[in-house]
């Protein structure tokens, strides 16, 4: 049917213009549902069914994907046979403490002199004095220190121990931008590397070492803190010098030094050994130091004791320049442990186990130097003494603990007793005594610990060029 269908109006006609706009709305509307399709191809389709597995002939005629070279790791895995790696002895920069090619700790309260003790080492270093491989031959001390003043208390502190100031080297850290910075761990081992070859270091010297950690790593975390910590052990190892890191303590009042150190237990656990700074609990004015931990060398090794002393090192143009100096007063048995244990007694009990050990003393050498335990604890009873107090005075003693016979008996014996009279005193007739067992000992005799190695771990850090500025101290500053 052709015409206009009865009883609707005719449609007008448009015009020129209307004709246009028409248009133009057809065009807009088309492109609007092109895009729509568009989008609806865009859209990934689900994979295909798999009607079967095929078998594992056919599976092997599949080509393996192409490797993307831009996803390739940037990580290996080699093996090394054990048999292939030369055995070395230990070398020590301090004997039988500082171990050469590892990292040590030096903790304690602030305040306490372990800043003190740790410049005085590194002036023996610069003077050849320190006891160890390089006595006689005087090397390098390259020192990151932050907290210190320079002027008014590191250089002080090195002249008045006596050091070869041309010897020690500050270093600062410059980067690409000319921003001056510390030195950050991990990010400037790389030229940490190349400076302690260059000057021919024997110790690097962090104070404190927590403040060498990057920003973005946090102390608390084990595995952040191994991050910083191996590689540089790699290179201690690699160079041959020795690292000491300062490490504060918390407020904990455990007996146990090692618990004591601040943020995580990786710093402990990494360090080949740790020194440890504190105050004689009976004299203020003496300080301890000890060695809690020492993985490469004897474990029981004697206590040092040092008072610090004023000593004026300059007459400047200012004015008298005075700073601290370690004067070294000798050695003693107690082990640092104790020492905390005995710092964290009342005066009672510290008193009572002073009494006690006397006593304990005075029966134990009566008897030959071995005693039953059950025996000591009846007569200590009757002299007063209680089983507290005996047993912190055998560990005053350092009397060791032996269990014999059946049905068995524990004996206390004092250090240096012959086997004869423990025999004597521990054996029943026709019965001999067990020998002990015994630890495995270095070359001097003392028992020794594990051996262990620890290797670079850690995601590549992100590239940082720097310049690091090695500044040799003038002799005579101040």
């Amino acid at each position: 049917m052709s015409g206009p269908v009865s009883g609707l109006p005719e449609r007008p006609k448009l015009s020129e213009r209307g004709q246009a706009v028409l248009a133009a709305g057809s065009e807009v509307r088309t492109r609007e549902l092109q895009a729509r399709a568009q989008r609806v191809d865009d859209v990934p389709l689900p994979p295909e069914p798999v009607d079967a597995v095929p078998p594992d002939d056919a599976a092997a005629d599949v080509p393996p994907p192409e490797e993307d070279p831009d996803s390739a790791p940037l990580r290996t895995v080699k093996l090394t046979p054990a048999s292939s790696i030369t055995v070395r002895p230990v070398h020590w920069l301090l004997k039988d403490r500082i171990a050469l090619g590892t990292l040590c700790l030096l903790g304690g309260r602030e305040g306490i002199g372990k800043s003190t003790v740790a410049y005085t080492y590194a002036a023996d270093v610069t003077r050849g004095r320190l006891p160890g491989a390089y006595d006689g031959q005087p090397r390098s001390v390259i020192v990151a220190a932050t907290e210190d003043s320079w002027e008014h208390t590191i250089v002080p502190r090195l002249m008045a121990a006596g050091a070869d100031l041309d010897r020690v080297y500050r270093v600062d850290v410059t980067t690409a931008e000319g921003v001056d910075t510390g030195l950050s761990l991990p990010r400037d081992l790389a030229a940490l590397e190349r400076s302690v070859r260059e000057v021919d270091a024997a110790l690097i010297l962090l104070d404190p070492l927590m403040s060498r950690l990057d920003a973005k790593l946090d102390s608390h975390k084990d595995a952040e803190v191994r991050l910083a910590l191996e590689p540089l052990v790699s290179i201690a190892n690699r160079t041959r010098a020795a690292i000491l890191g300062l490490i504060h303590v918390n407020k904990s009042m455990s007996t146990d030094p090692l618990t004591t150190l601040m943020a995580s237990r990786a710093f402990a656990a990494v360090a080949r050994a740790v020194l440890f700074v504190m105050l004689d609990p009976d004299d203020e004015d003496t300080r301890l130091l000890g060695q809690p931990k020492n993985n490469l060398g004897a474990t029981d090794l004697p206590t040092l004791t040092f008072r610090i002393e004023s000593a004026l090192v300059a007459e400047t143009d200012e004015g008298p320049v005075w700073t601290g100096r370690v004067a070294w007063l000798g050695e003693r048995e107690q082990s640092i442990r104790e020492a905390l244990e005995s710092a964290g007694e009342s005066d009672d009990s510290r008193s009572a186990t002073g009494e006690a050990t006397d006593w304990l003393l005075g029966h134990l050498e009566q008897q030959g130097g071995v005693d039953d335990s059950a025996t000591i604890k009846a007569e200590g009873k009757k002299a007063g003494h209680s089983q507290d107090a005996l047993k912190r005075a055998r560990r005053r003693l350092k009397a060791t603990v032996t269990p014999r016979g059946y049905p068995r008996r524990t004996y206390w014996t004092l250090p240096g007793t012959s086997a004869q009279s423990e025999q004597l005193s521990g054996s029943s007739p026709g019965e001999s005594a067990p020998t002990a067992l015994t630890a495995p000992t270095g070359q001097n005799g003392h028992a020794v610990g594990a051996v262990g190695a620890v290797g670079a771990v850690g995601a590549r850090p992100p590239a940082r060029e720097l310049a690091l500025d090695v500044e040799r101290i003038p002799d005579g500053a101040a």
